[in-house]
């Protein structure tokens, strides 16, 4: 049973989905799944390989459903966390355990130094976090010049630039640098401009959430256990030295999951990861505590 609930606050109408009863018929805490800018449709599979729990997915800000009335257009993980707050109240039901994937793992991290009691366990899956890195400065200068190739040329060439981003191995040097431009057709993309210029990935929209400068004293404080994971296909590239290095702050080695960055995708969306497996290692994760 899957029930659709709609948050009004004075900022933002917020969707949110329960999948399975609450109270929870098993006692535990609702597993809630939150990414960023992927809303709530990209956790379907996932959440089906968990039939014996409630899951909760919600649209942030501005995506799918949710529809902002602040008036803004950028993405902070601060304001996402007060917003994930919000539904968590919503909930009534107490704190929850959470899986939070790339820019839902920065709103996660954020919500956790801010609301400490609102999760249990966090599981927070390859965090983009720019300034954790030791080529930081290279790190948002290979970011910007993503957001430039989306500016003048769309996003078929936006797209392109960012794969190429975020598939390099290893610190951004001169020999990323000196690369090409990316042909989006090397990646089965047109090279047509559709002419908009308001994505979330590929402006500076959401640049708030790369540029998240964790606190590591309210984490460390915090009672909820915060686990930092990382896919093994991921590991030298930009989301997996920020994980492990994010893992590094936080006192821990980062878990390896399977896959890569969308490893619990299924087919939907043209880049299927290993979602059968993820769900298991994620589920023996959780289990770590109960």
């Amino acid at each position: 049973m899957t029930t659709t609930h709609m948050l009004e606050t004075a900022e933002v109408d917020l969707a949110y989905d329960v999948h399975g009863a609450l109270p929870t018929a098993d006692g535990r805490p609702p597993l809630f799944m939150i990414g960023q800018p992927m809303d709530a449709s990209g956790f379907g599979t996932l959440a089906s390989h968990f039939p014996d729990r409630t899951v909760v997915t919600y649209d942030p800000r501005g995506l799918g459903r949710s529809t902002r009335k602040d008036g803004r257009v950028d993405n902070a993980p601060t304001v996402q966390a007060d917003d994930v707050h919000a539904v968590i109240e919503a909930l009534s039901v107490g704190p929850v355990e959470m899986f939070a994937s790339s820019g839902g793992a920065v709103t996660a991290l954020a919500l956790v130094a801010a609301y400490p009691n609102d999760v249990i366990t966090l599981v927070a899956h390859e965090p983009p976090l720019i300034p954790v890195l030791p080529d930081a400065e290279a790190a948002e200068r290979a970011r910007a010049a993503v957001r430039d190739t989306y500016e003048a040329t769309g996003s078929n060439a936006g797209m392109a630039a960012f794969i190429a981003m975020t598939s390099w191995r290893g610190e951004f040097t001169d020999d990323y640098f000196a690369q090409p431009a990316p042909d989006p057709v090397l990646f089965g993309m047109p090279t047509e401009d559709d002419g908009s210029r308001d994505d979330p990935l590929l402006s500076d929209r959401s640049w708030a959430v790369s540029s998240y400068r964790l606190d590591v004293d309210a984490l460390a404080a915090a009672p909820t256990r915060a686990v930092i994971a990382v896919g093994e296909e991921s590991l030298g590239t930009f989301t997996g030295r920020t994980s492990l290095a994010t893992a590094e702050l936080l006192s821990q080695q980062a878990t390896v999951f399977p896959s890569h960055h969308g490893g619990f995708l299924g087919g939907e969306f043209g880049y299927p990861g290993q979602p059968e497996a993820f769900a298991r290692k994620l589920r023996d994760v959780l289990d770590d505590d109960n």
